[in-house]
């Protein structure tokens, strides 16, 4: 069950790839569609069967290359994934991957002639093991490749994890899918200093879900787990800094963390909270004061808006911030 590169020791496909349904060629048959895109699945990504629902054809594999791992999320009406032996001997993988429900419907099959049940947003540790897997109507199939020699140099005993079901209710495979929800929105470069942590990142919450143990899972807790929260902590803060009545309390009720722990992870960034939300507010009033579309809205209002309650506050940290007052810039 897996979209996977088809050799660990270098990315068969470039740093990120979209293959759709939507550009194979209208005038062939619902069937002829899915024939010809299972052929080029097999050539480009790997040896898997697959098989779709009742519904109309329609299928779209994205795949992004993250250092040495590779992220694929793949959605549509294919609802029957199978690996068999001989799938596993034609396209052999040195890797795990980290198999992930991210659709409405449950998933279902064997796993190594173990029953597995997915249920929505739940995951399971894969060692490219024989297996067969159905789900609904409409799927989305999405998995992690992630070199063995990695995992396991890092987690003691990582491979009797394998098959490994990981509820929704996981703390760090929640983290790990807004984490990758983040990575889908930047493009880093090969290479980079920051590809590279977003990679060890990664590993160490993978690491934490399965329930590793050792040294390592214990510096992964440090690392993966802290990382992610940050990046908890700094998305709810993007999506709800114009709420005057945002605090670290009410951003530890919807993280699952203490308000000092908020604090101290924002502080450990260079900025506090206020400082973080305060600038937010500002750029968000100046692009409104600068945006024709709110030139008869007054200053006060746009103040209040972008979530202010003190009107000369908000004049004094404007031109603290930019030089000039909020009338002088409009």
């Amino acid at each position: 069950m897996s979209v996977a590169q088809k050799n660990s020791a270098g990315p068969a496909m470039p740093s990120s790839q979209e293959f759709s349904s939507a550009n194979l060629p209208e005038h062939l048959s619902d069937r002829d569609r899915f024939y010809l895109w299972r052929d080029i699945h097999f050539a480009e990504v790997g040896m898997v069967e697959v098989g779709i629902s009742e519904m109309p054809f329609e299928a779209t594999l994205q795949a992004s290359v993250i250092g040495r791992l590779t992220w694929a999320r793949m959605s549509g009406t294919v609802n029957r994934v199978t690996r068999t032996p001989q799938s596993i001997r034609t396209n052999s993988l040195d890797a795990y991957l980290l198999v992930m429900n991210l659709g409405q419907s449950v998933i279902g099959g064997t796993y190594r002639r173990n029953d597995v049940v997915m249920e929505t947003r739940s995951a399971f540790l894969d060692a490219c093991q024989p297996q067969q897997f159905m789900g609904g109507d409409h799927n989305v199939w999405a998995n992690l490749v992630l070199p063995r020699k990695i995992l396991d140099d890092r987690f003691a005993r990582i491979e009797e994890r394998q098959g490994l079901v990981i509820g929704s209710s996981n703390e760090a495979l929640g983290l790990l899918h807004n984490y990758l929800a983040m990575v889908d929105t930047i493009s880093p470069l090969p290479g980079s200093a920051l590809i590279d942590h977003i990679g060890d990142t990664i590993i160490d919450l993978v690491g934490l879900e399965t329930g590793a143990k050792g040294d390592d899972a214990e510096l992964a807790n440090t690392r993966g787990l802290r990382a992610a929260r940050l990046q908890a902590v700094t998305k709810y803060i993007r999506s709800n800094y114009r709420n005057p009545a945002l605090s670290a309390s009410s951003i530890g009720l919807r993280t699952g963390l203490s308000a000092r722990y908020v604090q101290d992870l924002l502080a450990s960034t260079g900025d506090s909270l206020s400082e973080r939300i305060l600038e937010l507010r500002l750029q968000d009033a100046r692009a409104m004061l600068m945006d024709t579309r709110y030139q008869e809205k007054r200053i006060g209002d746009i103040a209040l808006e972008v979530g202010f309650n003190d009107i000369s506050y908000f004049n004094r940290s404007f031109k603290k911030r930019f030089g000039c007052s909020p009338r002088a810039l409009c």
